[in-house]
């Protein structure tokens, strides 16, 4: 790691190519030579963090400052901020019933695919605070930049990257340059199901993916004020130990889309003989239904978008389990490659191999 005196190091950070963090956070801190000295003399993140008095809030993460993006600041971010205040919006959304719903179109399987305010409020919240304490890095979201066009952003303010409710629960941080990140981001997944208020299925996801693999995601369930997090090879929040569970029974509980139910019932059952089917909402949802002991494997059989399926595929990686297409190959979550998954999924916690065996050859559309 590079070595810099304190006299040149707030100039280094302006002109760093890496810069992850606005300069109007970084002017926010007064440090003494000391304190910046500790810093700049250690790649962790902890250690910055015992130099700075905890009231420099914004900039007490100085190695995301000097040297790339912190993931462990990026999660903090992305679980007490962006997730949670976009859970807020859709809250919001539905009690002033005012979703004014769209189409977007039909989906595949010839369902609606709506989109209402819902998604667009915590859309302009989640991408907002993200450029706002990480300006250089890449996004992609569902609604894209309709709701920044619709919605003022100005309201939105900039995150605090030092929360102690993931940082007291990983053992390590990891300082990536910004141009290895993506962040993929759902606002509001099963809006169909929002819409016709089965709000147990609506989920907020954010997902963070370095050179295109799922290393920490968020899924928060607005309606229910939970928020499971992952960080893969550093830490979990609690809900998520708690609740990983595994079911000891021979039959298999596998859980579908409500939107296409039939046609992977028939495929499932075929082989899978001694299985039931669950129909769900939203992808979020049925990669939590995993961990809760709802269900065994997750099948998709249609195209999905990844925005959709990244937080769970991170959060199962980081607790043992597995995210797939339905031929067993890895997807991958690059900024530039295609959206679209039209590989199918298959997920699990366990028994991914033999689950993967049986839905061999499987179609997909």
């Amino acid at each position: 790691m590079p070595q810099r005196d304190s006299t040149s190091a707030l100039q280094w950070v302006i002109e760093s190519p890496y810069l992850a963090i606005s300069e109007d956070v970084m002017e926010t801190a007064v440090l003494t030579e000391e304190q910046l000295s500790m810093c700049l003399g250690s790649s962790n993140d902890r250690i910055c963090q015992e130099s700075i008095p905890t009231e420099l809030g914004h900039a007490s993460c100085l190695a995301t400052l000097f040297f790339g993006s912190s993931i462990e600041a990026l999660t903090n971010c992305a679980t007490h901020r962006f997730g949670r205040e976009g859970g807020r919006e859709v809250v919001a959304v539905k009690k002033e019933h005012k979703e004014h719903q769209k189409s977007k179109g039909e989906t595949k399987e010839g369902a609606n695919d709506p989109v209402t305010d819902g998604d667009y409020r915590s859309h302009v919240k989640i991408i907002s605070g993200l450029r706002k304490a990480f300006p250089e890095l890449r996004i992609v979201s569902e609604e894209h930049d309709d709701g920044e066009d619709k919605m003022d952003a100005s309201s939105v303010e900039q995150p605090n990257l030092h929360v102690r409710e993931v940082s007291q629960f990983t053992n390590f941080d990891d300082i990536v340059p910004v141009e290895h990140l993506t962040v993929w981001v759902d606002p509001l997944d099963a809006t169909q199901e929002y819409t016709e208020d089965l709000l147990q299925y609506v989920t907020v996801m954010v997902c963070i993916a370095q050179k295109g693999v799922p290393i920490a995601g968020v899924i928060h369930k607005p309606f229910q004020q939970q928020t499971y997090w992952a960080f893969a090879g550093s830490g979990m929040s609690p809900i998520l130990i708690k609740q990983k569970r595994s079911n000891q029974s021979e039959k298999k509980n596998i859980i579908v889309s409500r939107s296409h139910a039939g046609a992977v019932k028939e495929v499932v059952q075929s082989r899978i003989p001694d299985s039931d089917v669950i129909p769900a909402g939203g992808a979020g949802y049925k990669v939590l239904a995993l961990f809760e002991g709802v269900a065994d494997a997750y099948v998709h059989t249609t195209l999905i978008k990844k925005w959709d399926i990244c937080a769970g595929n991170a959060l199962l990686s980081a607790m043992g389990g597995k995210m797939t297409t339905l031929d067993g190959k890895s997807i991958h979550y690059d900024y530039e490659d295609n959206p679209k998954n039209e590989g199918g999924i298959l997920a699990t916690l366990s028994q991914h191999d033999m689950f993967l065996k049986a839905m061999d050859d499987v179609k997909t559309s």
